[in-house]
């Protein structure tokens, strides 16, 4: 039962993200939607990691944490680009292959694919193909639907390897500093050289939205982490759900429609994702 629960507030995290960053990339931009994000993803972690000490091991863990921080931000960035020209509903599925690219990785790395496996992947990647090709009901404003697939297969490559690299440090490190790279990272990297350029934007509106989004995006891994302790799998399976969660929410929220194809395209994505989940 507590696995589930997890589970569901796993996915209803990480959808709500998606939701609120499809808003704020479309004011301020990927790029100042994201520092803004770390900044207070940042400052959430950084007590937590004080309090647990710094871990002993970690110099060994550094290049690890520096894979995954790099990973996580740039994923996520480009994902900020593709929601800014894309839908939610399309945008959602293909971010959760990024699990399915962690296990193909780790598969590539410690031995051959298993048939089914190789099978399942496939069927992602037909999901994927299907969503980009599928005609659009509704489209939106300057809706660029080939570029949007595009974009967001290289975030979810990007976060694949993130996603990777954290499971290389979570048996080895807090929690807290597990959480950490990432938002260090989006910091350092994404949120200093913007105010240096004078490029940090935020809005009245988008406000609330930033700081929502670090508190949902922390949540959301922290609750996952917890879980797959016990339950990777099931966790697992329970995290992509997020899609259509987010596209269900986008249908409501802000009245994005699908065509029968995309909603078949993302069925197809979610179902394999959740498969192979449960088979590596």
């Amino acid at each position: 039962m507590v696995t589930i629960v997890l589970g569901l507030l796993t996915a209803s995290f990480f959808a709500s993200t998606s939701l609120m960053s499809s808003r704020s990339v479309k004011v301020i931009g990927s790029g100042s939607s994201l520092a803004w994000t770390m900044l207070v993803g940042l400052v959430i972690t950084v007590p937590f990691a004080v309090v647990s000490g710094v871990p002993t091991n970690l110099g060994s863990s550094a290049p690890w944490m520096v894979a995954a921080g790099l990973g996580n931000v740039v994923g996520i960035l480009l994902a900020g680009f593709a929601l800014r020209v894309g839908k939610v509903g399309v945008v959602a599925p293909i971010l959760a292959t990024g699990g399915a690219i962690s296990a193909l990785i780790s598969a590539l790395l410690g031995e051959s694919i298993a048939p089914l496996v190789a099978f399942l992947l496939l069927v992602i990647v037909g999901g994927i193909v299907l969503s980009a090709v599928a005609p659009d009901p509704a489209p939106l404003a300057h809706e660029r639907p080939v570029y949007v697939v595009m974009i967001t297969s290289l975030a979810a490559l990007c976060l694949g390897v993130g996603l990777f690299a954290t499971g290389n440090i979570s048996d080895d490190l807090p929690l807290a500093w597990v959480l950490l790279p990432a938002r260090l990272v989006g910091v350092l990297l994404l949120l200093l050289p913007l105010i240096l350029a004078g490029r940090l934007r935020l809005t009245r509106a988008t406000a609330p939205l930033v700081i929502a989004m670090g508190f949902t995006e922390v949540l959301g891994f922290v609750c996952f982490a917890i879980g797959a302790e016990s339950q990777l799998a099931v966790m697992s399976v329970f995290a992509s759900q997020f899609a259509p969660i987010a596209a269900i929410a986008a249908y409501v929220l802000f009245k994005e429609r699908l065509g029968a194809l995309q909603i078949a395209g993302i069925v197809v994505i979610v179902a394999g994702v959740s498969a192979l989940s449960v088979t590596t």
